[in-house]
């Protein structure tokens, strides 16, 4: 980890290319194609920098865009003007978080009057980890995971200080509980027989309550597992077999206890017994849905920080209910 660190603060100049294929915004497409092929550069060449008389980017051209437009074509014409450069002042883990951010295969390194000295590409991940120091299969593969889980850290930090950004990921998720909210409502309203039974109202917080926390338990548990990559079949195997057992010890140690109170409280077996069996399923439900999210979200390339709680939860609501209910229905009327 120390290495990865060490690493990740480097002056992002020191491992970036300075072999950068500059073309001069008054050249056309034609021009720019004929400077290319008599100054061929060594590595390959992913975008075309488009820099003035004092090396100031200006813009840059896409390989595909520069090959198939027009030769008389000027290149400030056809070349995106809004370009995405890391300044010369960032760190190795600020190029990365760029990376990570935007989805480009490269970018240039800019000084303080924005003149183009270098640029960095996805290399940057590949070859510079391999010079770590040991290079056993063991300790590429640590390296591997504490870089992405630095670089991880660093970008959720980042979004966290733009308030509007993290407005617009957690927002839509949040909705989740709209929805369940609204569903635990006409839950209730279907099953209003039994949701208004002085027997079955006093308790529907309680059990509830449970279920969220082992859900929110489960879901904390399950990125833990994750940890930054998509684990194996076999661990999510075992770690979901491992869950499920803990649930049901939970349920079963949380009804027994409720059901034992409400027996005492109301002196109707029937009230303990519907507890004891809702609450232990809906624990072991809540067990399951927890954990499962996080992994259905990170195979679906969804952010699982952000979206498991709310619909863990409202999942959860909807399967403890519906238990709920329905054991009254049958054990109540």
């Amino acid at each position: 980890m120390s290495a990865v660190r060490h690493f990740l603060g480097d002056p992002v100049s020191q491992h970036m290319r300075t072999d950068v294929t500059r073309l001069q915004d008054g050249q056309t497409v034609a021009e720019a194609l004929e400077f290319v092929r008599n100054n061929p550069l060594p590595g390959r060449v992913i975008y075309f920098y488009v820099v003035d008389e004092g090396d100031r980017l200006k813009g840059v051209v896409p390989t595909r865009r520069l090959l198939l437009s027009e030769p008389t074509a000027k290149l400030t014409d056809i070349m995106i003007r809004q370009v995405i450069a890391i300044p010369q002042s960032a760190s190795v883990l600020d190029a990365c978080e760029f990376f990570t951010m935007h989805k480009l295969l490269a970018f240039p390194i800019v000084d303080a009057d924005r003149r183009v000295i270098g640029m960095v590409d996805v290399d940057l991940y590949t070859e510079e980890l391999g010079e770590l120091g040991d290079q056993s299969e063991s300790f590429r593969r640590e390296g591997n995971d504490d870089l992405f889980q630095l670089i991880g850290v660093h970008l959720t930090e980042a979004e966290q200080r733009k308030p509007t950004l993290a407005f617009r990921r957690r927002f839509p998720w949040l909705l989740a509980n709209v929805a369940g909210g609204m569903l635990a409502a006409l839950l209730a309203d279907a099953y209003e027989d039994v949701a208004t039974l002085v027997l079955v109202t006093p308790f529907i917080p309680v059990v509830l309550a449970l279920s969220e926390s082992v859900a929110i338990q489960s879901v904390s548990l399950a990125l833990q597992t994750l940890h930054g990559k998509t684990p194996s079949r076999r661990k999510i195997l075992r770690r979901i077999t491992r869950e499920l057992t803990v649930g049901l010890l939970l349920g079963l140690a949380c009804g027994l206890t409720v059901g034992l109170i409400a027996l005492i409280w109301k002196g109707k077996i029937a009230v303990g017994l519907s507890l004891f069996l809702g609450i232990s399923g809906g624990v072991l439900g809540a067990a399951g849905i927890g954990l499962a999210m996080p992994l259905a979200l990170k195979l679906l390339k969804r952010d699982p920080q952000v979206a498991s709680g709310p619909i863990a939860l409202a999942a959860t609501d909807m399967v403890t209910l519906l238990l709920y209910f329905n054991l009254g229905r049958w054990l109540l009327l």
